[in-house]
């Protein structure tokens, strides 16, 4: 989802609560806040020698653990204006790709995507997934879209070619 897109969304469901599912039914804590928001340009280089650039929102969300237990979540319109808040600091790329980076005691720190959202009664329910990583010089790399069963004692690259 695009930033444009996403801040959409929040406008016109700034009367309801804002969650955030990470994996299947599994909520951010209500205890969350919006902690950090990161305007990243990525400049790569892929393993087919081809270079690459594009933009990404981040926005980080925190469990404090002073507000355990607490079940009410943040309002659509409070993370609104929190973002807009940023966005007069630094002005967003509306057209980048918006990610969350979140974490808890039993998830890993992950950068997620926005997969989809759902209103569910008072609840504006914001769906993450985890985006897997991808070879993006297949062709280049002779890469199949099967899987392949790779001997052990086979060398899946060498020095002098193509890929890393």
């Amino acid at each position: 989802m695009k930033t444009q897109e996403f801040f959409k969304v929040l406008e016109s469901n700034q009367d309801k609560s804002l969650l955030f599912e990470y994996a299947p039914n599994l909520l951010v804590g209500a205890n969350y806040h919006i902690t950090e928001v990161k305007h990243l340009t990525i400049d790569s280089v892929d393993c087919g020698s081809q270079t690459d650039n594009w933009q990404e929102t981040i926005i980080q969300l925190w469990e404090s653990p002073n507000e355990l237990g607490k079940t009410d979540y943040m309002s659509v319109y409070k993370a609104l204006a929190i973002l807009t808040k940023v966005g007069r600091m630094k002005p967003y790329k509306l057209d980048s790709e918006i990610k969350f980076e979140y974490s808890n005691a039993t998830f890993h720190t992950a950068q997620l995507f926005v997969n989809d959202f759902e209103i569910k009664g008072h609840n504006l329910i914001v769906k993450l997934a985890v985006e897997k990583t991808d070879c993006k010089a297949k062709e280049t790399c002779g890469v199949q879209d099967e899987l392949e069963t790779v001997s052990i004692n086979e060398p899946c690259c060498s020095p002098d070619g193509n890929c890393c």
